[in-house]
């Protein structure tokens, strides 16, 4: 997958050794501009990736609708979410435990490292209907051969979707940049890379649509005349990372590395309780520890990691091993100590490769003295394995919390799980057809139950998760597109995991050049289902998804209409939301309990490169 799409349309540019045209002057575009990621130099993959100027899933722009609706929210850009499906933890020691805005952050592990000719700058706004706004810049030049520079800035301004009071009445508004930079010596012996991210996302919370079983006047589907919660409540997310990788080439084959990473990230959650807003508060039967008059809830969770270890080739084998040290803290105002943790870990790394198509890789890591993950894969034209297993710690707001309605300190054992995963890939011409299965069984599982406190399951869950994704073309342009997920789960601790049994997303387009190619075109329909469940809702007060048994988030097909555009390196996208709107039994669909869908609405997009 390229930068910024899905796939890699039809349409190419000139390779990058093509600088110079008919003219003999110098040709700038997607194919100078070169990236690469910190894994691919960590893992001797070094392979730089052209710019993405392709057409395929581009009016997917903000990050739910990216990720195949395989998140769920609060149908609004910038709102809490949550994975859908049973995810892997990406470290296996503490976290903070906020996570619901990680959807919208620019971590370091995600940042683009470029290798340019020219100046590059990329301008990205999207204008979605009811005012939901979104604007990227990004920027990279090389100062030398050797040596880029570049920066990131974004921007969220999302009006409530329900009941706003004003055309600007915001429901989130976000700023975040990050500053990142590449160097490596003349003999390429010594490499550093390194950046500095910060995201200051502030939500004002409605708590949802008021029950009409509360309030009579109360209607599901009014959108911005709904009647919600809450108009005097906001959370904040302040997030902060410094990241540093460096290697250095000793011998051949060999050579040494230093990762350092010093995190922080501030949580807070105000209420004004003299206001209406505590009628939601009251709903829920939350008692008031601190005050009576307002909620204020900061949590504030540090770390610093070092990593040092060495790595090499040898042969067709890549070979790694590293110690790595982590220290940090959870605080609040209310807590009595802090929670303090330090963690040291052991690790390595096998990579075996026959040529670039089959390969066999093999990684571990142990936190001593109790925590450890494993992970095997095999890939091959035909068929990609994993197997991974793991020990890893709850959360550091799973382990103690104080706030205004909850206060819990707790000594869980650690979440213990056992995935396999496959896929056949038959990939033909005009026909891509690619069979999966997924297998987890996941023991003490930690979760938040129907009193929106932190519980570690009793037993475990079994989880057999077979889908199939489709790629066909017919008549040359008209393609079909299709992903199936099934999900059985079984087990003591079967409830505490709400998945949706069958997930469905297809999408029908044309897709090809017009006018002699200066214009590429793709349009169509793409919908997507979810069979009925009782999904986990949501409290903004401990900014956590939690169990619930009384509402179903019955079972919709929505469907959007789409146009995406390229002409030269501009592209553009307008879809249309819900287009069955008002042609269904139910008036609309839920996402989350109490939260609707989108409404019918018209959405714009539009990105520019420029390489001057």
């Amino acid at each position: 997958m390229r930068e910024g799409g899905e796939n890699q349309d039809e349409e190419k540019e000139p390779q990058r050794g093509g600088l110079i045209d008919d003219s003999t002057k110098m040709v700038y575009g997607p194919t100078t501009t070169l990236y690469f990621q910190e894994k691919n130099l960590r893992f001797n993959k070094m392979e730089k990736t052209p710019l993405d100027t392709g057409l395929t899933g581009f009016h997917n722009f903000e990050p739910v609708f990216k990720s195949g609706h395989k998140y769920q929210g609060l149908a609004n850009i910038g709102s809490a979410a949550k994975p859908v499906y049973y995810t892997l933890p990406g470290l296996i020691g503490t976290t903070s435990g906020f996570s619901v805005y990680d959807l919208y952050y620019h971590s370091p592990d995600s940042m683009l490292y470029f290798d340019t000719k020219s100046p590059y700058t990329k301008l990205e706004a999207f204008y979605g209907g009811g005012n939901r706004n979104m604007l990227n810049v990004a920027f990279a030049r090389n100062v030398n051969p050797r040596w880029n520079i570049g920066f990131n800035f974004n921007t969220i301004k999302a009006r409530k979707t329900l009941n706003p009071n004003a055309r600007d009445d915001n429901m989130v508004e976000q700023t975040s940049y990050s500053l990142h930079t590449n160097y490596h010596s003349k003999d390429e012996k010594y490499f550093l890379l390194a950046n500095f991210s910060r995201m200051h996302h502030n939500v004002y919370e409605s708590g949802g649509i008021i029950p009409p079983t509360v309030d009579t006047t109360s209607l599901y589907f009014t959108y911005e005349d709904s009647k919600v919660w809450m108009s005097n409540s906001e959370a904040t997310d302040i997030r902060q990372d410094y990241h540093l990788y460096h290697q250095y080439n000793i011998l051949e084959g060999w050579e040494v590395y230093h990762v350092f990473d010093k995190k922080k990230q501030g949580v807070s959650f105000f209420t004004d309780l003299t206001t209406n807003d505590s009628s939601f508060f009251n709903y829920h039967d939350l008692p008031r520890l601190i005050n009576e008059d307002s909620t204020y809830n900061y949590h504030h969770f540090s770390e610093v990691r070092n990593e040092a270890g060495f790595k090499g080739d040898f042969g067709p084998v890549y070979y790694n091993a590293f110690v790595k040290f982590r220290t940090g803290k959870f605080t609040s105002p209310e807590f009595d100590s802090d929670y303090k943790f330090n963690e040291v870990y052991i690790g390595g790394a096998l990579r075996g490769e026959i040529n670039d198509q089959w390969s066999f890789e093999a990684d571990g890591e142990y936190l001593i003295p109790s925590g450890y993950r494993i992970n095997g894969y095999f890939h091959s034209p035909f068929l990609e394995l994993s197997y991974t297993k793991a020990s890893y710690k709850p959360t550091a707001m799973q382990e103690m919390y104080r706030g205004n309605h909850y206060s819990w300190t707790n000594s869980f054992s650690n979440i213990g799980v056992d995935q396999i995963k496959g896929t056949i890939k038959a990939d033909f011409a005009k026909v891509s057809i690619r069979p999966s299965l997924t297998i987890n069984r996941v023991n003490n599982y930690v979760y938040f139950d129907e009193n929106q406190e932190a519980t570690q399951a009793d037993g475990g869950a079994f989880m057999v998760i077979p889908g199939i994704q489709a790629d066909l073309t017919f008549w040359k342009r008209l393609r079909w597109q299709s992903e199936v997920i099934y999900t059985a789960i079984t087990g003591e601790a079967a409830d505490v995991f709400r998945i949706p049994d069958l997930y469905a997303r297809s999408r029908l387009f044309f897709d090809g050049p017009m006018f002699d190619e200066n214009l590429y075109i793709q349009f169509g329909v793409e919908g997507r289902y979810k069979s009925s469940y009782n999904a986990e809702a949501y409290m903004p007060a401990n900014q956590q998804f939690y169990l619930q048994d009384d509402f179903d988030v019955y079972a919709y097909p929505v469907l959007d209409a789409f146009v995406d555009l390229r002409i030269n390196r501009t592209r553009v996208l307008f879809r249309y939301n819900h287009l069955n709107s008002g042609f269904m039994q139910e008036q609309g669909y839920f996402v989350t309990p109490y939260y609707t869908g989108l409404k019918g609405s018209l959405d714009l997009g539009i990105s520019w490169y420029f390489f001057d």
